[in-house]
């Protein structure tokens, strides 16, 4: 039988639980974390004076329905299951990330995961420290100010635990967004121990899992058609054994939605082959916008890949910081790139560098028979309002002296990179 009156039976229920006093915080009535406590009623049961209230009692209820057995659609939910239903989910160092992200995602509002300070690692080998695939997708993954998301092993902190600290999957759309952490200690571990299972529908005969998915992008490997963003996020001290030092974006031609970087750091990556930055692999797109490129280091084992992979690529002078591989774009505004063995090699035919700031990316070992440069792109006519100084800022004399500054004045950056010079006023990167 279906119940007929829910106000009278939320008044009821009502009379059942005991409200918080008025003096009580929230963090009085839940966790902290966002975890609920239970709510108790202190009330003995009421003591009805004579038989015939107690009639009067039983009518109401029967004419109410509360003595009904409701249908699935009339069972409402308690404050309780209400609040653990809904978000933000908030984890700590030691408790389990997955499970939090799993339950952020399940959420029915504010699908947000809070991670508070502290250092987020793991002892056992596995593909990834935290994995988002098409159920995460909309989701908001936020640290708090000191939160490490690591790939070292919290048994041995000299080896690595996971191939990649971060994995976003087939499915993830622009509406995900992770932001406010650092994501560091990368070793180039390659394993397929725990690779997230996904479905991915009409593109299942066209995704492939090969090299790349396992040994390129120590911080976050982006694979298929997936389009996350990342927001104040510092990418340091990552390596792999091959491409990708801290990030490789691999879509595999579902470029449609570019996977977005905004104010972000990449801070002392490395690998011996290509993109010690961010490798974007061909068929892929990436939009990175007033971030910071500085001491990034490549193209040191490109003997060591060819030898044992058959692979090369720009063996004369090597890859940057940045690597966008044919048929791949990149659109890449207000960014500063120093320090690096090269700062960006774009073979893109449509990519784009707005006031940005190149200045001495010359820390090659010399293992390179040619010289470092700054920017090597062919199709050059979106580079625009950018200012170089070093001795070999234009590799290939593609670039436009009259749309950029070509030899410019030396930026005087600070500690925080921001350029002191004035004539740099409105171009590069700003923390």
């Amino acid at each position: 039988m279906t119940c007929s009156d829910s106000q009278t039976k939320s008044r009821i229920r009502r009379s059942m639980v005991r409200p918080a006093s008025a003096g009580a915080s929230a963090s009085d009535r839940s966790g902290s974390d966002g975890s609920v406590g239970s709510l108790r009623n202190t009330r003995g049961p009421r003591n009805f004076g004579n038989v015939g209230t107690l009639l009067l009692i039983l009518l109401l209820l029967t004419l109410t329905g509360f003595g009904c057995t409701p249908t699935s659609s009339d069972v409402s939910h308690t404050a309780e299951s209400t609040q653990a239903a809904d978000g933000p989910i908030h984890v700590r160092p030691g408790q389990d990330l997955q499970q939090a992200l799993d339950r952020a995602a399940d959420a029915r509002q504010y699908r947000v995961l809070i991670l508070e300070p502290g250092i987020y690692q793991t002892d056992q080998p596995q593909f990834c420290l935290l994995a988002l695939t098409s159920r995460h997708s909309g989701v908001t993954i936020e640290g708090r100010p000191g939160a490490v998301l690591s790939a070292r092993s919290e048994a041995d902190p000299e080896q690595a635990a996971v191939s990649h600290v971060i994995y976003c999957g087939d499915g993830l759309t622009s509406d995900t967004l992770i932001k406010g952490i650092t994501i560091s200690g990368a070793r180039g571990l390659a394993t397929n121990v725990g690779v997230p299972v996904e479905d991915y529908g009409v593109r299942q005969a066209v995704l492939r899992q090969g090299l790349f998915f396992f040994m390129d992008g120590g911080a976050v490997k982006v694979f298929g058609r997936s389009s996350p963003v990342f927001e104040n996020v510092v990418f340091r001290d990552n390596q792999t054994d091959l491409c990708g030092g801290a990030v490789s974006i691999e879509q595999q031609g579902f470029r449609e939605s570019p996977v977005v970087f905004r104010n972000c750091q990449f801070l002392n990556n490395r690998c011996p082959g290509t993109g010690a930055a961010v490798d974007v692999l061909q068929g892929s797109a990436v939009r990175i916008d007033n971030c910071l490129f500085a001491d990034n280091i490549a193209n040191y084992g490109m003997q060591q890949i060819v030898e044992k992979y058959q692979l090369s690529y720009n063996g004369e002078h090597g890859c940057g910081a940045l690597t966008v591989f044919p048929d791949s774009v990149a659109w890449v505004s207000r960014s500063t790139f120093t320090g690096n063995w090269n700062a960006a090699d774009d073979r893109s035919t449509f990519s784009r560098y707005e006031n940005c700031i190149f200045v001495m990316n010359d820390a090659s070992d010399g293992s390179r028979p040619g010289h470092p440069y700054e920017l090597d792109i062919i199709h050059a006519d979106g580079v625009t309002g950018c200012f170089f100084h070093s001795q070999h800022p234009d590799l290939r004399g593609t670039i436009s002296p009259d749309k950029n500054v070509l030899h410019a004045d030396h930026p005087l950056l600070d500690e925080f990179y921001v350029p002191q010079n004035p004539h740099y006023r409105d171009v590069g990167f700003r923390p």
